[in-house]
């Protein structure tokens, strides 16, 4: 077993990699005496873990693997939990079933609609979605009834909920009754709470973009295993990509993408 002091990796970082938590939650598991390294229970931190180290989490044997990621068209009805008790459609079943154990990255929740992440690394996950990292969703909102400009700075300047101070990054509107709103917070129900607080209903609510990956063409219902390359746009804003890059189009997938399509029926 491996020290502190030892060439290696990371405990935390080599379970994140395992895809069976963040760093921050791989933390904990191995504080909670969870985790074992060749026979031995581990809750140092610092521990660093070599090739020849055999870890075990619950006493499972954990191997690294090259971390999967896809993004989903979610359509409207469906909720973002592997299994619901009620009997509701969830959005796991939108995937084949060797996919069961990828964690969706960021709710949205079961009216709304839009591009979200499933992926085995715990260490993506945790960049995406903790507020330290400030990476962008960006959503198209129609509304009830006609946006009146000065709310936008309502928004921006933020309106009180439960949890505290919710705000909007950019709104733009694109035409009476719908915006572009763009985020970094994630607080549950967000854009509807913050909409309803200043007398607007939300009518359609659809997320398009992470970071700056957008996916124009993927269809509703279905779903793209992400490259390398689209992988480093879901955690890159917009404004951090060097002004002289060309901007990112989406491509067909090609014939080994696996897929999945649903009929116009689920659009939301």
């Amino acid at each position: 077993m491996s020290d502190s002091t030892s060439g290696g990796v990371r405990l935390n970082r080599f379970l994140a990699s395992c895809g069976v938590a963040s760093r921050r939650g791989a933390d904990e598991l191995i504080l909670e005496g969870r985790v074992e390294i060749n026979g031995k229970i581990i809750t140092t931190l610092a521990t660093q873990v070599r090739e020849t180290d055999h870890v075990r989490l619950d006493g499972k044997l954990l191997r690294h693997q090259a971390p999967l990621t896809l993004i989903l068209h979610k359509p409207c009805g469906y909720i973002c939990t592997k299994s619901d008790p009620k009997g509701r459609d969830t959005v796991y079943q939108l995937l084949p079933p060797s996919f069961s154990k990828l964690h969706y990255v960021g709710r949205l929740d079961r009216e709304s609609s839009g591009l979200i992440l499933f992926t085995s690394s715990g260490d993506l996950t945790e960049h995406i979605t903790h507020p330290r990292y400030q990476i962008e969703k960006e959503y198209r909102v129609q509304l009830d009834r006609p946006f009146l400009p000065e709310d936008s700075e309502k928004l921006i300047e933020g309106i009180p909920i439960e949890e505290g101070l919710a705000k909007a990054e950019s709104v733009e509107i694109d035409a009476k009754r719908r915006l572009r709103i763009v985020l970094t917070q994630g607080y549950n129900r967000q854009i509807r709470r913050m909409l309803y607080r200043i007398g607007y209903e939300v009518v359609r609510l659809e997320r398009i973009r992470i970071g700056s990956l957008t996916f124009p063409r993927l269809s509703v219902g279905e779903y793209h295993i992400l490259s390398p390359h689209e992988i480093d746009l879901a955690h890159t804003n917009p404004s951090q990509l060097s002004k002289n890059r060309k901007k990112t189009k989406f491509r067909p997938p090609r014939e080994d993408h696996p897929r999945n399509t649903l009929d116009d029926s689920h659009s939301p």
